[in-house]
This record gives C-alpha cells, structure tokens and sequence, in this order.
C-alpha cells in the first residue's frame, strides 16, 4: 500500500493497490446495507462494506486497495454513510466510469478519493496492481503494464482529500485564519 497526502507545500496524491472489481449502477444499498445504519461509528461501517454484493470483500481488501467499478456507481440514496464504509474499510480510492452526482459529493466530502476513468473500468481485473494519481489524471495498471487517462483531481479538491474531507479542511482554514 502507498498513499501520499499533499502536504502544505501541495504535494500530490497517490495511492497504490489491488484492485477489487465490480459492475454498474453498484447503489449505495450493497455498498452499505439499510440494517446497518443505525450506526455512524467508520469501523461498524466498514466492517459491513460491499457485503450485500460480495460477503468476502471485508476479508479479502487490504489498506490501500482500490475498488474499480462501471457506470453510476454510489447511486441510489443519499447516504454520506457509504463513502465511510468504503474508506473505514480500507479502500484508499474508488475509480469508476462514473459516479452518481451525490455520491461524488459525499467521497469528496468525507475524503474518499474518487477517480473518473472509462478507459480503467473498461480494462482493469480483479487483482490487477494498480498506482491511481488523480491530480495527474493517470490510472496506471502495474499489472498489465498500461495506463489509463482518468479526469484529473483540481488542486482545490486535491487539498480537500489530502485534509480528510470538507470538514478537517474547514476546521484547518479556521485554524490558519485564527493564527493569522
């Protein structure tokens, strides 16, 4: 596993791992199922990840993975619980496709990197070795020894992810007003 978080100075994002394959319209009701969202703890959450669509991912993902996914993923409701399974899971980005407007929000929000990639949906396997670099907009297989052009992270989202989201960015910006 690799991930590089931008620093203060801007350094770029790039996470490296194995990749955990799926289908279209993957909705949030198998990424995190209904019974379990009586919960908001990120560790409850992941442990139930993917779980409605494949019983084994929790077992099988490691830290860093990459989840690489068709058409419209994270449709469905409006559930910011998803994205916090995917990243209290493990998964260090998700790269599809497309992603449903709302749910691309709430990665964004909740520090999720989300890569879009038609080229890496189309071409990558499970298992596949992959080194993701959004602000790049590369998907690089490690694999199969190609690379995919995915659209590219701009600096400002590339500073909300490397913060944790839109709140730790928030409380940071704060934090730096306060001082200044």
């Amino acid at each position: 596993m690799s991930e590089t978080a931008p620093s203060a100075g801007g350094a770029p994002l790039v996470y490296e791992g194995t990749a955990h394959t799926f289908g279209r319209d993957v909705d949030t009701d198998v990424i995190i199922p209904a019974r379990y969202l009586n919960s908001s703890d990120p560790a409850e959450l992941g442990a139930h990840c993917m779980e409605d669509i494949d019983p084994d991912f929790v077992r099988r993902v490691q830290p860093g993975d990459v989840i690489v996914a068709g058409e419209n993923f994270g449709c469905g409701s409006s559930r910011e619980h998803a994205p916090v399974a995917i990243k209290a899971a493990g998964v260090s980005c998700v790269v599809a496709a497309s992603f449903a407007r709302i749910f691309y929000r709430n990665a964004i929000n909740t520090g999720l990197p989300i890569v879009v990639s038609r080229e890496a949906a189309a071409g990558v396997r499970a298992g596949d070795r992959l080194r993701v670099e959004p602000a790049a907009g590369t998907v690089v297989n490690l694999t199969q020894g190609t690379t995919y052009a995915a659209d590219s992270f701009p600096p400002f989202m590339q500073e909300l992810i490397g913060h944790g989201g839109l709140l730790p960015y928030v409380k940071a910006r704060l934090a730096q007003g306060a001082q200044t």
